[in-house]
């Protein structure tokens, strides 16, 4: 079993910066795919980033190419979206997941989820 928890979200002005944080424990992570996805009100679940436990760089939605970065330490088991140039549109609960799928992009890829947390970004 995995167990993920996020934190790090809040209330930015548009331009601004967050970073989240996504704390993984329970099984060993070095195969897994560590995943965000966000979710507005209304809305499915889009991807918005993932990477590889084990190395590798981490791939984007187009939508937030060249915005946010996703990174990882193994050390810690913990996974960081820093996200800048926020718009009002990146407003969601933002979700972490783990799975075993390289290049996974649905949320059916993932197994584990986190909690969420919200980002607020206002105009």
């Amino acid at each position: 079993q995995v167990q993920l928890v996020e934190s790090g979200g809040g209330l930015v002005q548009a331009g601004g910066s967050l970073s989240l944080s996504c704390k993984a424990s329970g099984r060993t992570f070095s195969g897994y795919t560590m995943g965000w996805f966000r979710q507005a009100p209304g809305k499915e679940r889009d991807f918005v980033a993932a990477i590889r436990w084990s190395g590798g760089n981490a791939f984007y939605a187009d939508s937030v190419e060249g915005r946010f970065t996703l990174s990882r330490d193994n050390a810690k088991n913990t996974a960081y979206l820093q996200m800048n140039s926020l718009k009002p549109e990146d407003t969601a609960v933002y979700y972490c997941a783990a799975g075993w799928n390289t290049w996974a992009t649905a949320t059916g890829q993932y197994a584990y989820w986190g909690q969420g947390t919200q980002v607020t970004v206002s105009s």
